[in-house]
């Protein structure tokens, strides 16, 4: 993938209801996205008139970028959301003990001591007893029938060991999961054309109207529509299952989609 640039022209999911000052709405860069090849330059050539015309809806130039200044970024944010995907609700310890009691030789363990337990605890008639102790030969220990009980207890205890450290186990990983991926996310930068100047900012400031470089080896961290390019080829095997390189040129594909991170 050689040197290219293209402008991002819709954030990953938070999003507004606001058009603002702005040519196009929230809505219409959507719609602009969910197309592909000659669909996509045709909604571009109907709608904008061309890439030029749809940066000038923005208020970004192709060449210059956007102005950079802090009050127009913290507008886009605004109108048209931030370039982040915001992490799913972490499970509770709860939530994880009760994932825990699903395994299914947990489940057997617990029935084999619920019946276990059940069977300490009954006791069958005087007469019939004295007649199984003589049909036996002998007489039932009574001090053995009282502790029928422990093993129950026992198996309920290991089944409550177990649960109770693979929640801690489950919740300690998914903490640290979290926090690995917070770090990553702050420290992943991008490289964008702000105020004619080509700097790098975290994947999470792009917004709207920003043109991003892309370079070899890149993730691409928004969807946009390419302006410029040499020899630009995407791998969407994670969007389309499909393991070759798509070529992307602005006479075939003018839209690219954001690869899942």
């Amino acid at each position: 993938m050689a040197n290219n640039s293209y402008s991002g022209v819709k954030n990953s999911i938070v999003e507004a209801n606001h058009d603002g000052d702005f040519g196009c709405t929230l809505k219409d860069l959507r719609s602009l996205m969910e197309l592909r090849g000659p669909e996509a330059i045709s909604k571009v050539g109907e709608t904008y008139g061309d890439t030029q015309g749809l940066c000038s809806r923005l208020k970004s130039s192709p060449i210059d970028g956007l102005s950079g200044q802090l009050a127009d970024i913290e507008k886009r944010k605004t109108v048209f959301g931030q370039n982040f995907i915001p992490p799913k609700k972490p499970k509770t310890f709860l939530q994880l003990v009760w994932e825990a009691l699903q395994d299914v030789t947990l489940i057997i363990l617990e029935v084999a001591a619920i019946v276990s337990l059940g069977l300490s605890f009954y006791k069958p008639p005087d007469a019939k007893r004295d007649n199984c102790g003589r049909a036996a030969g002998g007489i039932e220990d009574e001090n053995e029938a009282e502790a029928g009980w422990i093993e129950g207890v026992a198996i309920l205890l290991s089944v409550i060991c177990v649960v109770l450290v693979t929640a801690f186990n489950d919740w300690s990983k998914e903490k640290q999961f979290r926090g690995l991926q917070s770090r990553i996310e702050q420290e992943q930068k991008f490289t964008v054309v702000r105020g004619g100047q080509v700097i790098q900012i975290p994947v999470a400031e792009i917004v709207v109207g920003d043109i991003a470089q892309i370079k070899y080896g890149d993730l691409l961290p928004a969807d946009g529509v390419l302006i410029q390019g040499n020899d630009l080829k995407i791998d969407e095997s994670s969007l389309t299952g499909e393991s070759d390189h798509v070529k992307k040129t602005q006479e075939k594909i003018q839209c690219f989609y954001q690869a899942p991170m």
